[in-house]
């Protein structure tokens, strides 16, 4: 297959922060759904951090729109229990895409996401793996960012500690795990990461020889390009930081706007156009 047989309309784009990330998303939901039609896409996820508030919303907008809503969630994974606070241990915490493939995954979303807040809550609102095993019934994951459980073991080095990770959530969701290849990973992406571009390496290969599915995934915090300084001002909000300051948190050497399919195509099509097609097959089989 070669990328000239991929249209816009087979890419989806499934890890998307909108303003209900607080301090850490600028798109607006009304914004994002119209820039998905315009684009030629037909589904879009919102995967705001250890949030579902935006759902409601987010859903109205794309139906009206006859676009295809995926509800999401960017969870906090804790490393022991999602109980277990103590000082020094359980301040780290990895990233997962969790989305809802029908009702019932819907309402373990919900599930989840009310015990993350209400029980697991020890900096951020925290999940463990007991949770995610016992509400994973119509829930579709995605392994996640550079955050995320696979990819900090790929970085510290340890790829049996990586393939374990992956055979467990194999193991537990099925075919409804998937490998996340994120886009800024790419060698021709304006804003290549090359920390990225080594992990999705790996992450292929654990997915090969797993027989796990890859989708590519955008990460996008504000809609367009031209929005990046406006998530600076943001960024310094969140951390009471002046953009002056030289060692304050940035993400200025990242594009995190939500990228238009042709350039995703362009830049992956030719050599993984599965891992497009895949995005596709998600929203597919997402129907809440």
């Amino acid at each position: 297959m070669s990328k000239v047989d991929l249209k816009n309309s087979d890419f989806v784009h499934l890890h998307n922060h909108t303003q209900y990330s607080l301090l850490d998303g600028l798109t607006k939901v009304p914004a994002l759904i119209q820039k998905i039609k315009k684009s030629g896409m037909e589904a879009v996820a919102i995967t705001d951090h250890g949030t579902l508030s935006g759902a409601i919303e987010f859903y109205k907008e794309a139906k009206a729109e006859n676009i295809n809503p995926i509800i999401g969630i960017e969870a906090y994974i804790a490393p022991r229990s999602h109980e277990d606070k103590e000082a020094g241990k359980d301040k780290e915490y990895f990233h997962l895409i969790i989305l809802a493939m029908n009702n019932k995954g819907y309402q373990n979303l919900m599930r989840l996401s009310t015990i993350a807040n209400l029980k697991g809550f020890y900096y951020k609102p925290r999940i463990d793996r007991q949770l995610l095993e016992q509400y994973n019934e119509g829930l579709i994951v995605l392994s996640g960012c550079f955050s995320g459980e696979l990819a900090s073991a790929i970085t510290s080095g340890n790829m049996d500690n990586a393939k374990e990770i992956a055979k467990w959530y194999k193991n537990v969701f099925g075919d409804r795990y998937y490998i996340e290849i994120q886009d800024h990973g790419h060698q021709d992406h304006p804003s290549v990461w090359k920390d990225q571009t080594e992990v999705n390496h790996k992450a292929f290969e654990i997915a090969e020889e797993l027989n796990i599915k890859t989708v590519i995934t955008g990460d996008a915090h504000y809609l367009n390009h031209e929005d990046q300084e406006a998530h600076e001002i943001l960024l310094c909000v969140q951390t009471g930081s002046f953009l002056s300051d030289t060692n304050r948190m940035s993400l200025k050497d990242f594009h995190l706007h939500v990228a238009e399919p042709e350039e995703l195509i362009e830049r992956w099509g030719k050599d993984h156009p599965d891992s497009i097609l895949n995005t596709k097959e998600i929203a597919d089989r997402c129907n809440v």
